[in-house]
């Protein structure tokens, strides 16, 4: 856990201390003692421990983006060499997604 991370830091908790939620896999001791050094409080998943009701019900911004490009198969792998026509494959995509994302919200 490195402290350029530290921007994306957000209250949590009634008092908005600050805190952090990493995935499981830095549910390590030593990462913890390094975010309480600094003043976060750790909310890391413990290894092992299956997941609670609700957890992974809804997906990140992020994960749901990508998963929609991957259905554009010239996006999955890049076959390319050119970054233009990458990038130009990746702006029509996005359009497709919001332009069927608008049509659904009609109807």
């Amino acid at each position: 856990m490195s402290s350029r991370r530290g921007s994306s830091r957000t209250t949590c908790g009634p008092r908005s201390r600050r805190c952090c939620h990493p995935v499981r896999g830095y549910d390590y001791d030593c990462y913890r003692r390094q975010l309480r050094a600094k003043g976060i409080t750790p909310v890391i998943a413990r290894r092992g421990v299956g997941h609670g009701p609700g957890l992974g019900t809804r997906r990140r911004v992020v994960e749901q983006i990508i998963a929609l490009l991957h259905w554009f198969r010239r996006l999955r792998i890049r076959w390319e060499i050119r970054d233009d026509i990458h990038e130009a494959f990746l702006t029509l995509a996005c359009a497709i997604i919001c332009w069927r994302r608008l049509q659904r919200s009609k109807s």
